[in-house]
């Protein structure tokens, strides 16, 4: 079989939310399961903090494949993309079959699976949504939880008030002068930053919010401080990533304020209802996204395939 290239141009017309969305939740409920197989990323840091990353697994037998990405965050400012890269595909005769559009998947089924986190734990009233930071990630987590959840009011706050201005405009929502101003109130509250300390502190989360720690995806830069990732209901994408490269968890742990075992478990274990997600109307919960291969994996056979 020739093998068949599907660029970004495709994968944004093709990968609507709508499909992307159950995708992403049946891959993670059979990563719980041990339905795939998946590795720890590789990551080569580059010069100026930027770096280079491999991800590798497989969705059963076939497809199986990796996912090379560079991950540059000064993109953003000139109106470009942080992460791009391509995702190759093997059938079962260990061929490559598809190359698809790193960039544009990353960024999809990211938000996707943040959405798909917040229908299973945010509070079913839920309806003002902050979001911090400005980059493709915050613009697509508003697309994302509209999907899921009835929003009546978006708060944007970021470093740059004129990003944030110009998405606050695009997205219908306002913008917030401080993180104080846009998570008052608020029922869920995604943190899509490339900040290296916390943004996001205990005291400015009201009880019953639930979280989507997203900006982070390696041990280093966390966004969420020690305080309240002891305080919230702690959910994984997967459990062994989150104890090797989960900044935020590693940093509490590491001060002694928290074990292992204050990770309730993994998303994919709330999706299949085999652990309980949020236990009580009050609970502040929280889904640490890394980012797992499968995700991407789903997402790309659905194109090559479709």
């Amino acid at each position: 079989m020739p093998l068949r290239v599907i660029d970004a141009d495709e994968v944004r017309a093709r990968l609507g939310f709508d499909v992307a969305i159950p995708l992403v939740r049946e891959a993670m409920v059979a990563l719980s399961s041990g339905g795939t197989r998946q590795l720890l990323r590789s990551i080569l840091d580059l010069e100026g903090g930027n770096a280079f990353g491999v991800m590798p697994g497989a969705l059963g037998e076939a497809p199986f494949g990796a996912k090379l990405v560079s991950v540059f965050p000064g993109n953003v400012a000139r109106g470009g993309m942080s992460h791009q890269g391509v995702i190759v595909l093997f059938d079962l005769d260990g061929a490559p079959y598809a190359v698809v559009d790193a960039g544009e998947v990353t960024a999809i089924r990211t938000a996707a699976a943040s959405a798909a986190a917040t229908d299973a734990l945010a509070r079913a009233d839920a309806s003002e949504l902050a979001v911090l930071g400005t980059g493709e990630q915050a613009l697509r987590h508003v697309d994302a939880i509209r999907q899921v959840r009835p929003i009546g009011s978006v708060r944007i706050w970021g470093r740059n008030p004129r990003r944030a201005a110009a998405l606050a405009e695009r997205v219908g929502g306002e913008t917030a002068a401080s993180v104080d101003a846009a998570t008052e109130g608020a029922d869920i509250i995604c943190t899509v930053t490339a900040a290296p300390e916390p943004v996001l502190h205990a005291g400015q989360v009201k009880s019953g919010a639930h979280i989507n720690a997203v900006g982070s995806s390696r041990a280093g830069p966390a966004e969420i401080a020690n305080e309240l990732v002891v305080r919230v209901r702690f959910f994984a994408d997967h459990r062994e990533g989150v104890l090797a490269q989960g900044a935020e968890f590693l940093r509490a742990k590491a001060a002694g304020l928290v074990t292992d075992a204050h990770i309730v478990g993994e998303i994919g274990q709330v999706f299949a209802g085999t652990i309980v997600g949020r236990g009580s109307p009050d609970e502040v919960t929280l889904y640490k996204s890394l980012g797992s291969i499968v995700q991407d994996l789903a997402c790309a056979q659905w194109l090559a395939e479709g």
